[in-house]
């Protein structure tokens, strides 16, 4: 007997291979669409960086370059500054030169002034005088028994001659100038005694050595 299977079941499972295949063709594509999409928003956010690391670079090289602007003439600057300064400071030297002297003659002008003395502090005065009366100076000193007939200064360093009545006037100078804020360092040199030719009147001719403050 001859039998004849006319069932479809055998048909159906040969015609569900290509729609097996078909969905996975397109699963691939889809991930590769995924990925093309992926990288094209990588590839714009790395342009975006990109553009802006070279916004920031530009604008730190225009800073860079108005700094260099500004500071170009800086060696000129500074070589025109300290001209300046050295005018300045030859300025003040000759100023110096010019009131310091002044200043000294005037203060030793007042010294040999009647009824004067020297420029000290009236504090310090009254407590030399409270320790001991010999180290100030003599309010009542005749300051004519004594005339200068000399006065030399070599870098600060004064040499001063004249005539007195005795070695007392030649003391008291010297103390009116060892307590003057101007003058330090008085030391009385050797002197001898002389008979003035005119007044036939006994004198000490006498020297003085001593350093000045300006």
């Amino acid at each position: 007997m001859i039998r004849v299977n006319l069932l479809p079941q055998k048909r159906a499972v040969r015609g569900g291979a290509p729609q097996a295949s078909q969905r996975w063709l397109l699963i691939v594509l889809g991930v590769v669409v995924l990925e093309i999409v992926g990288l094209f928003l990588f590839h714009q956010t790395k342009i975006e960086e990109r553009d802006t690391q070279t916004a920031k670079n530009q604008q730190l090289t225009t800073q860079i370059q108005e700094k260099k602007d500004k500071v170009k003439d800086h060696e000129e600057v500074k070589k025109a500054l300290a001209v300046l300064h050295a005018r300045e400071d030859a300025i003040a030297k000759l100023q110096l030169r010019r009131s310091g002297p002044t200043a000294v003659l005037l203060e030793l002008a007042q010294i040999l002034t009647l009824n004067r003395g020297p420029t000290a502090s009236a504090d310090w005065l009254d407590q030399q005088r409270k320790n001991n009366p010999l180290n100030v100076y003599n309010p009542g000193w005749d300051s004519r028994r004594l005339w200068l007939t000399s006065y030399l200064e070599d870098e600060r360093t004064v040499r001063i001659e004249g005539l007195a009545r005795d070695l007392a006037d030649v003391s008291e100078l010297a103390q009116r100038l060892r307590l003057s804020v101007y003058f330090y360092d008085v030391q009385i040199l050797a002197g001898k005694k002389q008979t003035d030719a005119k007044t036939k009147l006994d004198l000490v001719s006498f020297a003085l050595q001593l350093k000045v403050r300006y």
